[in-house]
């Protein structure tokens, strides 16, 4: 298992790009590239070496390229210093990256009708999983929204690479007008989805899980949560997520996520620790023998 776990390397810059509201960058990192999974992020030191910004930023990885002996490519905005630092990076330019970090997404064993639903940035990570599912003889359809025009990302490799792309923005500037759930309905009955894709901000996925319950699909949504550390020590990322066997545990974004199914995240309570969630004062557990392999369970 060694061999595909994460690695810290320096990478040097190979470009930085405009993508209408975002910033794309692409550093060669042949060890990150050979690991990652569609889904997994990797987490960025920004500041440079004397900077008194300690924590890392975590960013999906959007492409992944053979060029160079391997090349990834994450998406951002400009939000404070550490990205408006990255902002600035240029060709040759040396970043410390460590991933590929995170659980991906599970691929389907068998070719069946996947809609990928995503808003802004969000989007990111469903291209190399779009071309994932691709490879394994899934039919695959977008649904891509954004507050307006130029916070849609990538809508023409959108259109190239699946069956169809729908597009919503808030102001009505493309696309239809209003959110990615107003017309995901639509698409899973023409499309005959079999189970949704989704990632964005926790409302979208909130609301993109509700449309999916109705149809009776599964979803798999990827979460988008403070990440301070990437590598499950913080607990900043925390969120409740109900098990296999029912009980609700506060499960870390970073390490046993972000992928998570979308019926499990308890996003009522996300920002919380519900009472019944195991550990919390409230809850009761069947006896103490139950608690402890519980708590290992997560550990």
């Amino acid at each position: 298992m060694s061999d595909y776990g994460p690695v810290q390397v320096r990478c040097p810059v190979l470009n930085v790009r405009r993508v209408d509201a975002y910033y794309a960058i692409t550093v060669v990192a042949p060890g990150i590239a050979e690991r990652f999974r569609s889904g997994q992020f990797v987490s960025v030191a920004v500041g440079g070496d004397h900077s008194s910004t300690l924590l890392r930023r975590p960013f999906a990885v959007h492409d992944v390229k053979p060029d160079y002996g391997g090349t990834i490519e994450f998406l951002f905005s400009v939000r404070g210093t550490g990205t408006a630092w990255l902002a600035e990076r240029r060709s040759r330019d040396l970043l410390d990256v460590v991933g590929p970090l995170g659980r991906p997404f599970p691929l389907p064993r068998d070719p069946v009708n996947c809609v990928l639903v995503g808003g802004g940035s969000g989007s990111a990570p469903l291209f190399p999983l779009a071309q994932s599912l691709r490879r394994r003889g899934c039919r695959v359809d977008f649904v891509l929204g954004g507050a307006s025009a130029d916070r849609v990302f990538s809508a023409i490799t959108a259109r190239r690479i699946a069956e169809t792309a729908v597009f919503t923005t808030d102001d009505g500037s493309f696309g239809t007008r209003g959110r990615v759930t107003d017309v995901l309905g639509r698409v899973v009955e023409e499309c005959r989805s079999d189970v949704a894709y989704a990632c964005g901000p926790m409302p979208m996925l909130r609301a993109v899980t509700a449309v999916a319950a109705t149809h009776g699909i599964p979803v798999q949504v990827s979460v988008e949560e403070t990440m301070a550390c990437g590598i499950g020590i913080c607990m900043t990322c925390v969120i409740p997520v109900v098990g296999e066997d029912g009980i609700t545990r506060m499960a870390r974004s970073c390490v046993d996520g972000p992928v998570f199914r979308g019926e499990q995240v308890r996003f009522d309570d996300v920002g919380t620790i519900p009472f019944d969630a195991l550990g919390a004062p409230g809850w009761k557990g069947a006896g103490a023998s139950r608690s402890t392999e519980s708590a290992r369970d997560i550990a």
